[in-house]
C-alpha cells in the first residue's frame, strides 16, 4: 500500500515508542539532560528533564537523575508517553500562504517552525496553524495529529510546502510524490566551491548505524535516492550557491547527500562541522519551487518561495 506521507526532510521523530541511543566518544562526561538535548533537537530540555523525572529515560537499562553524567559506549534508551490527539488545538499562528482554493493551501514556511506535533512540540506547529485558519477542511488521511499534510520539510528549512484540504487532493497529490513526477528546488548555501556546473548524487539513504536522529549513506537497509544539483555560483573560495532538485524525497535527502561528497550545508552542525561560523539559525536550505499538477484541474501549477533574509543577507556577506 502506498504511504500517503512523504518522508521528505523529515524534522521531526517518528512517534517510536522508544528511542534508543550510544553514547559516542565526544559526548563523555557530558549530563544527560544536556546530552539528550543535544541529539533530539526537536524535543525542549524541559521536556526531556520531565521524562527523565518520570523514569523514562534510562542509561545501560537504569532510570537516571538530570545532572547524571554519561560515558562513552552507555546506551541509552527513552519511552516516549503516547501523544493524544486530542491534545492537538487550532492555533492563531501567522503564516505565508502564497495560494489558497478548495483542495490545496500552499504555504512559506518559516524557519523554526515544525510541521507536525511530535513529542515535544505539541503545540505551535503548522498543524496548529492550520487547523485554526482551515476549521475543519483538511484532509485526515494521517489522522488527527497531521491533518492535510502529504509531505514535510525540516523545522530550520524555509519554503514551500503545500497540505491538502480533502482526502480527494491528498490521494492525488500522494500519488505524485510516490511517482516523483513532483517538482521540488531547494537553494542552499555550501562549503567548499565546485569546479564542476552540475552533478548528480546517487547514493542510498538510511538511519545511521549509531544514531537513530541522523541519516547517512550507503547503510544497511538505506533506501534509493538521488539529488541533482546545480552551481549558481561559487562564493569566494569556501562556500558555493547551489540549487538542489529531488528526485526521491528521503529523510534529510539533500542535507546527507550535500555532505557525502564534502559539501555540507552551511550551518548545519548535524551533518557538517560542529562550529557555526554564521551563528545561523540552523541550515542554509529554503525550497524555492514546488510544482505539481492540480488535483481538481489537473493543470500544472508552480509556486515559487522568495529567498528569506537570513539567507540573501549571507548570500551579500559571502560575494
Amino acid at each position: 500500500m502506498m504511504n500517503p506521507i512523504d518522508d521528505d526532510l523529515i524534522e521531526t521523530s517518528d512517534q517510536e515508542e522508544n528511542i534508543e541511543l550510544l553514547v559516542e566518544d565526544e559526548y563523555d562526561k557530558e549530563r544527560i539532560d544536556k546530552y539528550l538535548t543535544t541529539l533530539l533537537d526537536d524535543m525542549s530540555r524541559s521536556y526531556i528533564q520531565k521524562l527523565i523525572g518520570e523514569d523514562r529515560v534510562l542509561v545501560d537499562g537504569k532510570a537516571v537523575k538530570s545532572n547524571f553524567r554519561v560515558l562513552s559506549g552507555q546506551s541509552v534508551t527513552l519511552y516516549l508517553p503516547e501523544l493524544k490527539e486530542a491534545q492537538i488545538a487550532p492555533e492563531d499562528i501567522q503564516v505565508d500562504i502564497l495560494y489558497e482554493d478548495e483542495d490545496i493551501i500552499v504555504i512559506n514556511k518559516h524557519k523554526g517552525l515544525v510541521v507536525h506535533p511530535a513529542p515535544g512540540h505539541e503545540s505551535g506547529t503548522l498543524v496548529n496553524a492550520l487547523l485554526y485558519h482551515c476549521k475543519d477542511n483538511l484532509s485526515d488521511i494521517n489522522g488527527l495529529l497531521r491533518p492535510g499534510i502529504v509531505h514535510r520539510i525540516d523545522k530550520d528549512t524555509t519554503g514551500v510546502l503545500v497540505a491538502c484540504k480533502n482526502d480527494t487532493a491528498h490521494r492525488f497529490i500522494a500519488e505524485q510524490l510516490k511517482e516523483h513526477s513532483i517538482t521540488r528546488r531547494y537553494q542552499a548555501i555550501v562549503y567548499n566551491t565546485f569546479k564542476i556546473e552540475k552533478g548528480r548524487v546517487e547514493a542510498t539513504i538510511g538511519r545511521h548505524p549509531k544514531d537513530r536522529k541522523k541519516m547517512a549513506v550507503d547503510v544497511k537497509n538505506g533506501r534509493y535516492a538521488a539529488t541533482n544539483y546545480r552551481l549558481i555560483e561559487n562564493l569566494g573560495d569556501k562556500y558555493a550557491y547551489v540549487e538542489c532538485e529531488l528526485e526521491t524525497g528521503r529523510t534529510h535527502q539533500i542535507r546527507v547527500h550535500m555532505a557525502s561528497i564534502n559539501h555540507p550545508i552551511v550551518g548545519d552542525t548535524v551533518y557538517g562541522p560542529d562550529k557555526n561560523p554564521f551563528h545561523l539559525e540552523g541550515q542554509a536550505l529554503h525550497a524555492g519551487v514546488l510544482g505539481l499538477i492540480h488535483p481538481r484541474t489537473k493543470e500544472y501549477m508552480e509556486f515559487y518561495a522568495p529567498l528569506p533574509d537570513y539567507f540573501t543577507d549571507l548570500l551579500a556577506r559571502l560575494r
